[in-house]
């Protein structure tokens, strides 16, 4: 990776979202003489894409709420030279210039430091009918709008989910709140393939009580249009699959995202094992001055110690705000990660971190076993609480915590005690000891996540 650099100029950041706005702001902060401009190709900056299934479903009103700073905030007091309508599309490292495009006009921008935070773009398989109206995949705010906008507009009855992940899940939810017959399709045997099997089985029984038809193990093949010649021509019906179609006036297609990398190779720009931007501890690229976050970007992961692409939030948000304070002036480590995350399906919380796939922990070398318990969310003659699912997943022979899978109607958040264990490299019996917080209202004596560590503690020194 390229040496940290003291050059010249101003500090320019390609992207306007959790990233790169991160980063602008903080190294404005701490150096306030620094130029910072950020070149924004969309019209939305520094919003929450997680509250997008919530804005379909109307828990969130409008697509404005979901901006966490406004452009002008940005602009006014944040003293940070934001351009949205800009795209930037080439990057010349020898002479520290990038080439931007807007309106049709085209210009030249020097940087002392350049921020890649261009994201992640929704997977578009080549399923026959991607082009119909009715088709929609979610990843940007213009998207939501337009699934809204098409749902109030032509009042589907049926939907078609395509994948079985975070955005299939969440999505189904809120569908369902509006009315809408929802039936998911997902070509693996299960759901929610980054949790552990027990968690995403809870989760696929307790969708389906809510009424969605779930077809596992099921390839979707292409989209089949009106062709009557009425006013439904081009307009999405029905999900293709083998030998057999299913109604669908509404298809939302998850199946994952990838990397905006084109730019940045165009430039020489080198990326990883898993296709995306590849970066040192300080969020550094091959190239002199040119850094990279977010979605776009590779992190080293907690557990292997290896680079991995975790397209999540608060990994962007906290690489981008390392890399402003670096440019800044006060070189800060971008951080590791456990690809902690937490899902809301209809009544159930579902919490993930770490390793908790046998075939994965061994690829990395590790000897896996694991526990599944059940326990209680609070003290048991208190009133109001459930049973928490808690999967832990262990090394045998060093007895180091690799990661855990959490599902219940409560508590799914202690999710965050495991990724703890997991950036401390803490062993099961040091997990079993932690001296965490009980009162009846919040807790049993044991925690669940206690007691999944004891429970696991057993089984290895047994």
């Amino acid at each position: 990776m390229s040496e940290m650099s003291n050059a010249s100029g101003p500090f320019v950041v390609v992207g306007g979202d959790a990233a790169g706005m991160s980063a602008a702001s903080k190294a404005k902060r701490e150096n306030p003489d620094l130029d910072v401009v950020v070149f924004e190709q969309g019209e939305w900056v520094s919003y929450a894409a997680c509250g997008m299934p919530y804005y379909l479903k109307g828990d969130v009103e409008t697509l404005e709420e979901l901006v966490a700073v406004t452009p002008e905030a940005f602009r006014e007091h944040r003293d940070v030279d934001l351009r949205t309508g800009h795209e930037v599309v080439d990057i010349d490292p020898d002479a520290n210039v990038v080439t931007v495009e807007t309106d049709g006009d085209r210009f030249e921008q020097s940087y002392g430091s350049l921020l890649i935070g261009t994201g992640a773009r929704a997977v578009v398989p080549p399923f026959d009918g991607m082009g119909l109206d009715g088709v929609f995949t979610l990843r940007g705010l213009d998207e939501a709008a337009a699934i809204d906008e098409y749902i109030e507009t032509h009042d589907p009855e049926t939907a078609a989910i395509v994948g079985g992940g975070y955005v299939g899940i969440e999505t189904a939810e809120a569908l369902t709140a509006r009315g809408i017959d929802v039936s998911m399709f997902e070509m693996e045997s299960r759901t929610l393939q980054p949790f552990a099997e027990p968690t995403a089985r809870a989760v696929e029984k307790h969708v389906r009580e809510q009424g969605v038809d779930i077809h596992l193990e099921t390839a979707v093949r292409g989209f089949e249009s009106g062709d009557d010649g009425s006013a439904d021509d081009g307009r999405v019906i029905a999900v293709t699959l083998d030998g057999r179609a299913e109604p669908a006036e509404l298809v939302i297609v998850g199946v994952g995202v990838a990397p905006n990398v084109e730019l940045a190779e165009s430039a020489g720009v080198e990326t990883g094992p898993t296709g995306a931007i590849a970066t040192d501890e300080y969020g550094r690229t091959n190239l002199p001055d040119v850094y990279a976050a977010g979605d776009c970007a590779e992190a080293d992961h907690v557990v292997t110690g290896e680079p991995d692409h975790v397209p999540l939030a608060l990994t962007a948000n906290r690489a981008g705000r390392a890399i402003g304070s670096t440019v800044g002036g006060d070189p800060t480590p971008v951080g590791r990660t456990a690809g902690t995350a937490i899902l809301k399906a209809f009544d159930l919380e579902a919490a993930r971190t770490g390793i908790v796939d046998a075939e994965r922990a061994r690829a990395y070398g590790f000897d896996p076993v694991s526990v599944t318990v059940d326990a209680p969310t609070r003290a048991h003659y208190y009133p109001g609480g459930s049973e928490l699912s808690v999967t832990l997943v262990a090394d045998r022979g060093s007895e180091r915590v690799l990661g855990a899978s959490l599902v219940g109607e409560e508590g799914a958040k202690r999710v965050d005690t495991v990724a703890t264990a997991l950036e401390s490299t803490l062993t099961l019996s040091e997990l079993r000891d932690l001296d965490l917080a009980y009162a009846p209202p919040f807790s049993p004596v044991w925690d669940p996540v206690l007691t999944a560590a004891k429970v696991l503690d057993g089984k290895l020194s047994g």
